[in-house]
């Protein structure tokens, strides 16, 4: 299974507009940063978690030429408002492109997008999408292969995150309950949010981060959804512990794949 990093920044992006700090005019491509979302590839499937404004320019850069699904974390701007952009894939595919998601993700995409989900005077070249529900309370089946999802709280919010074999991968997080937690063991690797070094109200900063991996004790961990306030790549990458490393755009992690079956998970 490969996992590639579409976008690894804030809901601003790196370089952020206006803005001369040493990150946001670093000569260094891997201080550049999208917003964050991924790309996960196994047995000839293409599955994207989160389609934020950069949605297009990221399936662009990463030759995605067919979506099988997208995985929706949560219902923040940065992770939803690329969805207009599914529509090549669906007039290639003739068919919904599959949006798993939670109830109040749905709420907010029918609110956002109202005209692709409107049953009157639909226009006619809008995406074309289906919505599928899921909770944090079962597991469940994606072209074969079984997905976990697994609730943390970002702020007051509760976001998703998703396991898919060894494999997980949790942004925007600031607490998982201990039963949630308990979904995360024995991970070859994990992609987790880490702001900056300030506290955060809603988001783990960089100690409380490596806090969490402490605990969860992953092969592998990789941080993304960074602000530019945590500093320039080489820089930060310096101060890891062994086991952790900066994410960053276009980063192509491998992982081993998980079994595919042909019929749905037990739950």
């Amino acid at each position: 299974m490969t996992i590639t990093l579409l976008g690894t920044g804030t809901s601003q992006g790196v370089p952020v507009i206006g803005c001369a700090c040493d990150v946001c005019q670093s000569a260094d491509p891997r201080d550049k940063r999208l917003r964050t979302a991924a790309l996960l590839q196994v047995d000839g499937k293409n599955i994207a978690i989160d389609c934020g404004p950069d949605f297009r320019a990221q399936m662009l850069r990463a030759g995605v030429d067919h979506l099988d699904a997208i995985l929706i974390t949560h219902q923040h701007n940065d992770h939803i408002i690329g969805l207009d952009d599914v529509r090549p894939f669906n007039f290639k595919s003739h068919t919904d492109m599959p949006v798993y998601c939670t109830k109040p993700v749905q709420a907010e995409l029918n609110k956002r997008f109202a005209y692709i989900f409107a049953t009157q005077n639909r226009y006619p070249g809008a995406p074309m999408v289906k919505l599928e529900t899921i909770s944090k309370k079962r597991a469940f089946e994606l072209a074969g292969i079984n997905v976990l999802p697994i609730e943390a709280m970002h702020g007051r919010m509760p976001v998703l995150g998703f396991r898919i074999g060894g494999f997980a991968y949790m942004t925007d997080v600031k607490t998982i309950a201990e039963a949630e937690r308990a979904k995360l063991q024995g991970l070859h690797t994990l992609v987790l949010s880490a702001l900056h070094k300030r506290p955060h109200h809603s988001h783990l900063n960089l100690e409380e981060a490596l806090a969490m991996i402490e605990t969860l004790q992953p092969k592998q961990t990789y941080l993304t959804h960074l602000s530019h306030s945590m500093g320039k790549y080489e820089e930060i990458e310096r101060e890891l512990p062994e086991g952790v490393n900066i994410g960053y755009d276009q980063l192509r992690i491998e992982v081993p794949s998980p079994i595919i079956q042909s019929t749905p998970p037990r739950n």
